[in-house]
């Protein structure tokens, strides 16, 4: 049986370098975020989150607008609760179909951004977690965003600490040096791969 790999990792540690690294090596990987933004962009879809909001989410072509919601839900759990409660199971179809495709392979990466938060990792047979120091996640962030660092510090402070998430986590990769983090991946990968 196909192992499942959860890949997760706070804003701007690199988890996204890591999964295009493994992608790279022939490795399935499942990006949860792209998957809910495509799932998103369905008209059923559409309609059954914009009818949780009082204010208008849609932007000018009709769709979802994912940073109005993104805003809304930040400070309304119950939103957001209602938001997962829609996304999520169709999310998890989505999963099991695309793993019915990639089921001849030994392993496959399911990258996640929020793994623990919502319980995703019970799901997976090993979970590897990318860190860096909070300094170089926030600069990374601010040059891919273009946000600034009270955002950016906001964000980080709404998500699980690395340090928690390391207790459940099977992998460590310290993402500092590219160079370095890409070796301790080929070792993962061996590691994987022989177990």
């Amino acid at each position: 049986m196909t192992k499942i790999i959860g890949l997760t990792g706070g804003i701007g540690s690199g988890k996204s370098t890591v999964a295009s690294y493994f992608a790279s090596k022939g490795i399935p990987v499942y990006i949860a975020d792209e998957a809910a933004k495509k799932i998103m962009n369905r008209k059923s879809v559409v309609l059954e989150v914009s009818s949780i909001f009082s204010e208008n989410v849609l932007d000018n072509k009709n769709k979802l607008d994912r940073k109005k919601i993104a805003s809304i839900v930040f400070n309304n759990p119950q939103k957001l609760k209602k938001l997962n409660e829609i996304i999520h199971p169709k999310v998890k179809t989505h999963f099991t179909n695309w793993l019915k495709r990639h089921s001849k392979h030994p392993f496959i990466i399911k990258e996640v951004a929020i793994l623990f938060e919502t319980g995703g990792d019970k799901d997976c047979d090993a979970v590897i977690l990318v860190t860096a120091p909070e300094e170089i996640r926030i600069q990374r962030t601010i040059l891919r965003d273009n946000s600034n660092e009270l955002s950016v510090k906001e964000r980080i402070k709404n998500q699980l600490s690395d340090e928690i998430k390391k207790k459940s986590s099977n992998f460590i990769v310290n993402n500092i040096k590219l160079e370095a983090t890409l070796k301790e991946i080929d070792n993962i990968i061996e590691v994987l791969k022989n177990s």
